[in-house]
């Protein structure tokens, strides 16, 4: 799995190698906005029951919901602060 992801990472890396700041801030914007349409018709106790989708095994949806939202924006904060000291800016 570990694996996976980090193919994933690297694949995402390549692809907006080149990506302009204004065009991933929408891009940012526009997927959270996606997964907060599809979170939206749970209740929370459909989100963080157990069981409460037969498809997740023993882990609930809202942690889904989590490990695609906050838990990637934090990661991605991270590496964008490292980077940032990572930059030399010229004047």
């Amino acid at each position: 799995m570990e694996n996976l992801r980090r193919d994933e990472s690297a694949f995402f890396g390549k692809k907006h190698q080149q990506t302009e700041y204004t065009s991933a801030l929408t891009l940012l914007e526009e997927s959270h906005h996606q997964v907060m349409q599809l979170m939206e018709p749970f209740s929370n106790n459909e989100l963080f029951q157990k069981g409460a989708v037969s498809w997740s095994g023993g882990t609930t949806l809202g942690s889904y919901f989590i490990s695609t939202t906050s838990s990637h924006y934090d990661w991605a904060i991270k590496k964008l602060k490292k980077h940032q000291k990572s930059v030399t800016y010229t004047s």
